[in-house]
């Protein structure tokens, strides 16, 4: 397990953005684990960013597992990237698995979360 202040501290706290799509990914989960809803935004592709983000009360983030990850070149002047990850949550007492493959894109210079596929199903 890495430590919050190794992985995403001087993201989530002093508003930089990583340098990559799977750091990215690791500080949004650490984001929702801590309820950081503008730091959620901040990282979220304008084109697809939610007015809020609403948390589950009581979730208690359990972990994640990263399955694979993908950068892709450019094109039409953008770089994505892809990350299959597992997430697991217990909310009301109930184990939940979150499986995403969410995609990211990257405009002038800074890496944004897009949008997800649920493989949950």
């Amino acid at each position: 397990m890495v430590a919050y202040l190794d992985c995403c501290a001087r993201y989530i706290e002093q508003g930089q953005l990583p340098s990559d799509a799977l750091h990215l990914m690791r500080s949004r989960y650490t984001a929702y684990v801590l309820e950081n809803q503008a730091y959620l935004l901040h990282t979220w592709q304008e084109t697809y960013r939610p007015v809020s983000v609403e948390f589950d009360v009581g979730a208690k983030w359990l972990g994640l597992d990263i399955k694979d990850f993908v950068t892709t070149g450019l094109k039409d002047n953008e770089e994505t990237a892809e990350v299959e990850f597992v997430a697991r949550v217990r909310v009301a007492g109930k184990a939940h698995r979150l499986h995403e493959r969410s995609r990211f894109i990257r405009e002038n210079g800074q890496w944004r979360y897009a949008t997800a596929v649920n493989m949950s199903a």
